[in-house]
């Protein structure tokens, strides 16, 4: 932060912040606040996507499959797709996950791939939902992150990160804002605050390991598919404290306690966060001064649903071919069961049903995070529950972090992404788990 003084923050007295609580709140209340609509109740931006599936009704598919269509080719227009090995995969992935739209839209291809609870489970229940939900709450995402609210937040916090976390108090808006938004996005400002000096090595690992999870747009596609939008406070608030307990928690835990911490080029440029006075003004300060510079409502709506959209056509795809990959893998393969063995002896100590289930579903989430929904849709609630907030706390999945932090300068190993996934996920069930017996 800047060093400010008392007469800088007084200089904004009396100017209006109509923006900061008008904007916020309309975020809060499409995000936070559950209205009953169509005989049901939900977030509105869960009910915008039932309004638009009434609306458009089978028809929707071919939006989607235009979507998927964009997001295979968009690589070859920018000629993107063998910058590097990361791009020639993900590449690849987009195209086979093209094939497996067309195959499950128009019908035709291999018998396992038609199968109910496979290519169409992850087109109609995934796929559909995504290509709608990520552009329109990408969107309006602005309106929680660009106009004060997550800026005096990150503030107040500044005290709480230092020593929990052992991140600098600016990564408080960095994690909050990625679990309100977008991980890449998130994975970029961290990677470019890392390489002007800000962030050392080891904490830009821990803040992209630690808080780089899914948004709350993915999360409500996860709650949708589980059947927990009845309970969507509860799933998303028991998720943030379960993913910022078991951060704090693996910091202290190799590999990342034991990172060797050096600064880009070795510059560290990270400076001293001060300033004079009460910490809530000096919030209040740095809340007035994003929401005077912060750009119109129009524009900021615009930027994000671009940057959104152009993230839909990287996931919607991958989700395809990558969840395909998953199921196949575990329906038709022992891989999954033999390495859930590995979480048996935690599992054990609590009284819960389908143990093995839960097991196979935390190990799946590893190759994607939407594979451990899919594999307990017909379980108990309590099964339901601990899946869907693990699935997200666990943060490290192949298709689409891995490749993202193997993207950044940042240069984690992905053995170690493997190993804290494996930390995360137990520190994870330990956690989670006593919750919800206590709950349902």
């Amino acid at each position: 932060m800047d060093y400010v003084t008392k007469e800088e923050m007084s200089r904004q007295k009396g100017k209006g912040m109509w923006r900061f609580f008008l904007y916020s709140a309309i975020g809060i209340i499409l995000f936070f606040v559950p209205v009953t609509l169509f005989d049901n109740n939900s977030i509105l931006l869960d009910h915008f996507v039932t309004l638009t599936g009434n609306v458009f009704g089978d028809s929707i598919k071919y939006y989607t499959l235009l979507v998927i269509i964009v997001g295979a080719i968009y690589p070859f227009i920018t000629g993107e797709w063998n910058k590097s090995t990361i791009e020639t995969g993900i590449t690849f992935f987009k195209v086979a996950g093209m094939a497996v739209g067309f195959m499950v839209v128009f019908q035709f291809g291999p018998a396992f791939v038609l199968r109910e609870d496979i290519g169409p489970f992850l087109f109609n229940s995934l796929a559909v939902n995504l290509s709608i939900l990520i552009p329109v709450g990408g969107a309006v995402l602005g309106l929680l992150v660009g106009y004060g609210m997550l800026v005096f937040i990150g503030v107040i916090m500044e005290p709480v990160m230092r020593p929990l976390f052992k991140t600098p108090g600016k990564s408080a808006v960095d994690a909050v804002a990625s679990f309100v938004g977008s991980y890449s996005i998130g994975l970029l400002i961290t990677n470019r605050v890392y390489k002007d000096g800000q962030y050392s090595r080891k904490e830009a690992m821990i803040i992209a390991t630690g808080f780089s999870t899914v948004s709350a747009t993915f999360m409500i596609v996860i709650a949708r598919t589980l059947d927990l939008m009845d309970h969507w406070n509860l799933f998303f608030w028991t998720t943030l404290v379960v993913t910022f307990a078991v951060t704090a928690l693996s910091v202290r835990i190799p590999p990342l306690r034991t990172e060797a911490d050096y600064y880009y080029n070795g510059e560290d440029n990270s400076g001293k966060e001060d300033f004079e006075g009460n910490r809530f003004k000096y919030a209040w300060y740095k809340a007035k001064q994003q929401s005077f510079e912060s750009e119109p409502l129009l524009e900021n709506i615009m930027r994000n649903f671009r940057d959104a959209f152009r993230m839909t056509m990287t996931v919607v795809p991958t989700i395809l071919s990558i969840g395909l990959l998953g199921l196949v893998i575990v329906e038709f393969t022992e891989i999954v069961y033999w390495v859930s063995f590995i979480f048996y002896p935690v599992l054990y100590l609590f009284p819960l049903e389908d143990i093995p289930l839960l097991a196979e579903a935390v190990t799946v989430s590893i190759i994607e995070m939407f594979l451990p929904s899919l594999l307990v849709v017909d379980a108990g609630i309590e099964l339901r529950f601990i899946t869907a907030v693990i699935s997200v706390s666990c943060i490290i999945f192949f298709s689409a972090i891995v490749p993202c932090i193997l993207a950044t300068d940042i240069n984690m190993q992905v053995w170690k992404m493997v190993a804290v996934w494996f930390i995360r996920a137990v520190l994870s069930l330990i956690i989670v788990i006593p919750i919800a017996l206590l709950i349902f």
